[in-house]
């Protein structure tokens, strides 16, 4: 049996365009934009730029949340950006977001358009116009932001590390299966734990925390994350699976995970999101059987 060649990084590193695995095509070293193109604008003053992604499903499920709550301001319309076609590094979505990573929002409701990117700026900067919830003050507000941020910090170990390692890169490797692995198995004792003595992760009230760590942990836990189920022995987080699916459950929580999926079953796919009525119209099975 033939030792693998250890990696020796050079002394330079140098960007290797055909060596990035399956977002190879997207994936590189630089910022600003690649092509010239302006971003659409819908009738409503949110526009969202996103996709249904864990970090995309969270502005979706918050907005749809915000409207059951009886906010009509937070009408919005929800544009596809397609990561793997290159959308986000559009001169209108870097003028949006200079990261050139989804969600982006653009508030429009003022006389100056105010740009909002990384999901959790997202969710505070809606919680506050809107004044729900996201505790005003206090220890409740404390706690709910402590783990709002904790979420931000742990979704590199999770996406970045864990499911790139498992399920994206080019071959298994031990080293960084394991190591990240075992981080994500700390994360979700850590969320088990705190969801024995609690109903939601700030308290007995769902609040920002909730819908920021549910995309990411709550889909892991149900088994529609990386494939990672049975290795990740989810069903042992017992706490953490009663708290996933009492969101799961929720119907706006259903509604958000629709709106700029563009992969799975049709009927869940609802790629552009205008007017609450798209989603009885305008899901892609509906649109195939039309045509």
């Amino acid at each position: 049996m033939s030792t693998p060649t250890e990696y020796v990084p050079p002394k330079v590193w140098t960007w290797d365009k055909a060596n990035g695995g399956q977002f190879a095509n997207i994936n590189r070293p630089i910022a600003g934009p690649t092509h010239d193109k302006e971003l659409p604008v819908g009738g409503h003053p949110l526009q969202l730029y996103s996709l249904a992604t864990p970090n995309g499903v969270k502005v979706t499920v918050m907005l749809e949340e915000l409207l059951a709550l009886g906010h009509t301001g937070a009408e919005y319309d929800a544009w596809l950006i397609r990561i793997n076609e290159g959308d986000q590094f559009s001169s209108g979505f870097v003028a949006v977001n200079p990261n050139s990573k989804i969600p982006a929002l653009l508030d429009r409701s003022g006389p100056t358009p105010v740009r909002v990117f990384e999901s959790g700026a997202i969710l505070v900067h809606l919680a506050e116009k809107f004044g729900a919830l996201l505790p005003s003050s206090g220890a409740a507000r404390a706690e709910c932001l402590s783990w709002l941020f904790w979420q931000m910090g742990s979704a590199p170990y999770l996406g970045g590390g864990f499911g790139h390692f498992y399920a994206y890169a080019p071959s298994k490797m031990e080293y960084p299966i394991n190591r990240f692995t075992m981080e994500v198995k700390r994360e979700l004792d850590v969320l088990d734990r705190r969801l024995a003595e609690t109903a939601y992760l700030a308290g007995e009230d769902y609040t920002i925390a909730d819908i920021a760590v549910w995309p990411w942990y709550g889909a892991l836990a149900l088994g529609t994350l990386y494939g990672a189920a049975e290795f990740l022995d989810v069903q042992s987080y017992k706490n953490v699976q009663r708290w996933a699916a009492a969101i799961a459950g929720r119907p706006a929580v259903k509604r958000g995970r629709m709106v700029n999926r563009s992969f799975g079953d049709l009927a869940s796919q609802l790629h552009e999101r205008h007017d609450a009525g798209d989603f009885d119209t305008k899901t892609q099975d509906k649109l195939a059987a039309a045509d």
